[in-house]
């Protein structure tokens, strides 16, 4: 099990903090400040800690990602059913992970207001479904069904 949930982490965690900095760039705002945004939900402080806030945004990120893996990951092996339509399990566990980030996480730490504007809603589906449900379910059905287990 250890295997898929660090591939799963590993890949979905880059594509979704790639798609994150494109987006930063875009709107003309600076990455370590995003990431220092990032490391601001658990570490408060990391806002003022310059590069070493970015460099924990990135960690925050990461560690995120694998909580996210591993409870798909535990979930498709005590449900293989799940596994039948990786395209289903991914988009219902994006739209899953999407609405507890979105919709609970952030307004709750920052106070964010809701609805969220359309192009973040946009954005952030694209990355929930997209970047990290389909990696996380394509994963899952090559890993957890040729009888990886829960043991390793």
């Amino acid at each position: 099990m250890l295997k898929p949930i660090a591939l799963a982490t590993l890949i979905s965690g880059t594509l979704d903090i790639l798609f994150a900095m494109i987006l930063t760039l875009w709107f003309g705002r600076a990455i370590p400040g995003m990431l220092r945004y990032v490391a601001s939900g658990p570490f408060p402080a990391a806002t003022e800690m310059g590069n070493a806030g970015a460099a924990l945004g990135l960690a925050v990120h990461f560690a995120l990602m694998a909580i996210m893996a591993a409870v798909f990951m535990v979930a498709v092996a005590r449900r293989p059913d799940l596994n039948a339509n990786p395209w289903l399990a991914a988009l219902a566990y994006g739209l899953i992970t999407y609405v507890v980030m979105n919709w609970l996480v952030v307004p709750l730490r920052f106070d964010a207001p809701l609805p969220p504007k359309p192009l973040s809603i946009a954005t952030q589906l694209f990355a929930h479904i997209v970047l990290v449900g389909v990696p996380f379910a394509l994963i899952a059905k090559k890993y957890l069904a040729q009888g990886i287990s829960t043991e390793a």
